[in-house]
């Protein structure tokens, strides 16, 4: 590789990063001619990966097509003790049920983005589970009380007096001899993990290993667009989340967020970027929303998905497609309330009480304000909840 083809594939591998400790060591790396091994991990949290998640993937991916190693690591033993980042107070361990069941599609879910074949999976479980408590003592010896504190959250916790449990101090060492255990040339990780990441430098280095390179990236903001996307906030767009939901979801941004999901969401160059910002706020959005549904369903859907927003949405239609809900006759006087239940449009009466409370129900388009209403016949109203559930009743 000549250092201008090096220079082009160093600038390529950390655009839009937050921090690369150092693109002198990728550089230097790169020159061995080598594929590198890079490592991003993910903890069990819940079922579903986001655009959150989306983020490193994507990054992961670049990495790969410059015809690196892709080490996809999945975090079932770290899991059990839970990320203490950015926590005001201790995380409460997970039993190795919860993690197993959330972990279950995790790899089919990166395919989305991941050229999943050529990518190694694998689990901490693998080497973390076998260390004894000498090791684990071991590890411990190299870091200090006081480097720990360093990092932010365990600093704000210790001066507020909030409890940091011992077990907490041990994430970061458990994360760091991961990249130990799979030899990473490069760690990938949001930019609030910088820490872990220098620690898998130095207990790489005290194992006698090249130490990785420290690659962070931007934290995309919730649907919410206050606090980053996160499951446990649920303000967070699922990569597996349907076409029309999808659409919604990314609609219900704040305009301010458009820059950044176009950037880190939807993937695009930075000429489309200029383009659609150069446009009228609601309709650079619409353009955004079809984008980011076309990468996870393909073009076919993402026009579905627009063209059945802006007819339900924008010009308050109701779909051709609506499916139907067969009611006995014996129940064609059932309440609203009621009738919400045994669709599935709420969970149960008090769901359904507030829902109509919030105006989130419509029958036939119109706005529902009454969790007692009925109708002379239901035969054939449309229930409506939100812009995207829809049931027409059908009376037996």
């Amino acid at each position: 590789m000549t250092e201008q083809a090096l220079t082009r594939t160093v600038d390529a591998l950390c655009a839009r990063t937050v921090d690369v400790v150092s693109r002198e060591e990728l550089a230097r790396r790169l020159r061995l001619g080598r594929p590198l091994r890079v490592k991003f991990g993910i903890d069990p949290s819940g079922p579903q990966l986001h655009l959150g998640h989306a983020v490193a993937l994507r990054k992961l991916r670049e990495f790969q097509d410059f015809g690196h190693q892709a080490v996809l690591l999945v975090g079932d033993f770290t899991a059990q003790i839970g990320d203490p980042t950015g926590r005001v107070d201790g995380r409460k361990p997970r039993s190795a049920a919860e993690i197993k069941r959330d972990m279950e599609t995790y790899v089919d879910q990166a395919a989305l983005i991941l050229d999943i074949d050529k990518a190694e999976i694998v689990y901490n479980s693998t080497w973390l589970s076998k260390l004894t408590f000498a090791d684990v003592v071991g590890l411990a010896g190299k870091t200090t009380v006081a480097r720990m504190l360093e990092r932010d959250d365990f600093t704000k916790r210790y001066e507020s007096g909030d409890a940091i449990g011992l077990h907490e101090f041990l994430y970061p060492l458990g994360v760091a001899y991961d990249s130990v255990a799979t030899r990473a040339d490069v760690e990938l990780g949001g930019s609030e993990q910088l820490f872990n990441l220098l620690m898998g430098r130095k207990l790489q280095e005290d194992a006698g290993q090249a130490p990785q390179i420290c690659m962070t990236l931007p934290i995309i903001e919730g649907t919410d667009g206050v606090v980053r996307m996160g499951k446990s906030l649920n303000n967070f767009i699922a990569l597996r989340e349907a076409p029309g939901q999808m659409f919604g979801q990314v609609m219900s941004i704040p305009d301010a967020l458009l820059l950044r999901y176009w950037q880190l969401a939807a993937y695009a160059s930075d000429d489309e970027i200029a383009r659609q910002m150069a446009l009228p706020p609601r309709e650079s959005k619409m353009n955004l929303a079809e984008a980011i549904v076309e990468l996870y369903h393909g073009a076919k859907m993402s026009g579905a998905a627009r063209e059945h927003f802006e007819r339900t949405v924008v010009r308050k239609e109701i779909p051709e497609d609506v499916p139907e809900y067969e009611l006995a006759s014996s129940s064609g006087k059932a309440s609203l309330a009621k009738l919400l239940v045994l669709t599935g449009l709420a969970g149960s009466s008090r769901d359904a009480q507030r829902l109509i409370e919030q105006g989130a129900i419509k029958i036939d388009s119109e706005r529902a304000t009454d969790t007692r209403h009925t109708e002379k016949s239901w035969d054939g109203k449309v229930l409506q909840r939100g812009n995207h559930q829809f049931i027409r009743i059908k009376l037996l």
